[in-house]
């Protein structure tokens, strides 16, 4: 073992004299030198030895191991400090070809629409993905037994409060944003948040588990439907051009009264009818309406003295309709040639 020992550290330093440039001492480091090299393997075998040679190979690896090192690092230091002085550069070789990245499509969207928001004074909020029974439902005005759980009552933490309830939950909605938000900025407040939320979904080309929200409210005093339909149609010009038209339709959401959807001129038809709207003419984008009482109550406004608007809609649509993307699956799906095209 020990003669091994000593024949590879002969055959190092020699390797080691006759290094001309860095790109052969990066070479040698891989194969002497790394967890994986020559050296780290034949020290390896130390460990199989009886106690008496284990422990005199044992130090004359170790004095081996120090020697190279400072001959290795010597070396090293030369390349180092002449730079490329010894080496060779053909300066007139093209250069790398260096890939360009892709902005992700619901990243694109999201940065347009942030863009708009904020210009006309909004803030960009954030909250965690992980969230409370309490943000996630109860203040948002859906209790325990209210039927609207069943669509999103959906992946709980393996964990319980003091009252033996589970309640933390992988947040459904960016809904329980607007709480928060009013918890901390208190009203006037107008703001947006974009993020991931979760569901238990059976996935096919229009369901995913994973997916992405935006959310916005504008909570001041006498805010009121008009003003709703105002900020969406803005949305719907910078989304699907300037020519789109906004419909609204009563629909019931326990977090706001009136509840409504609004629904934005095909853009594919220009709102004649075709195949993407299903010949109505419209496509239905967002869900709003003004904030229910018990909701603006349960982030610490007085509803008497405030009222406010909130709106979502799901990001992906947005993105699926406006790239005629067929399959929300691609989103999450990593495929370079689906995100190269963006």
């Amino acid at each position: 073992m020990k003669n091994r020992l000593q024949q590879l550290k002969d055959e190092i330093l020699e390797q080691l004299t006759a290094i001309t440039s860095s790109e052969f001492l990066h070479d040698f480091e891989n194969k002497y030198l790394s967890r994986k090299g020559k050296l780290g393997e034949l020290i390896k075998e130390i460990k199989d030895l009886g106690e008496e040679a284990k422990k005199e190979i044992g130090q004359f690896a170790n004095e081996t191991k120090q020697e190279i090192n400072a001959k290795y690092l010597e070396v090293k230091r030369r390349f180092e400090s002449s730079g490329l002085k010894n080496e060779f550069v053909d300066v007139t070789l093209p250069g790398l070809n260096t890939e360009h990245g892709h902005i992700h499509p619901i990243s694109l969207i999201q940065k347009e629409l942030e863009d708009l928001f904020t210009s006309l004074g909004f803030i960009i909020l954030d909250g965690p993905e992980l969230e409370s029974d309490f943000y996630n439902f109860e203040a948002l005005n859906v209790s325990k037994h209210h039927p609207a759980r069943d669509m999103q009552d959906t992946f709980y933490i393996d964990k319980k409060n003091d009252d033996n309830e589970y309640d933390l939950v992988m947040r459904t909605q960016t809904s329980p944003v607007q709480i928060r938000a009013l918890e901390k900025y208190g009203a006037p407040l107008r703001g947006i948040s974009v993020g991931r939320v979760f569901r238990s979904e059976a996935t096919d080309v229009r369901h995913e588990h994973t997916f992405y929200q935006m959310e916005g409210l504008m909570v001041g005093k006498n805010i009121n439907f008009s003003d709703m339909k105002g900020v969406l149609e803005l949305v719907g010009k910078k989304l699907y051009g300037p020519k789109t038209e906004l419909r609204m339709r009563p629909k019931f959401y326990p977090f706001v009264e009136p509840g409504s959807n609004g629904e934005y001129t095909c853009f594919l038809c220009q709102g004649k009818g075709c195949r993407l709207c299903k010949d109505s003419g419209w496509l239905e984008i967002v869900g709003c309406g003004l904030i229910h009482p018990e909701v603006l109550r349960a982030g610490g406004v007085d509803p008497k003295e405030y009222t406010g608007f909130a709106f979502g809609f799901g990001l992906n649509r947005l993105v699926m309709l406006k790239y005629g993307i067929d399959d929300i699956r691609l989103f999450n799906g990593g495929d370079m040639r689906f995100l190269e095209q963006f």
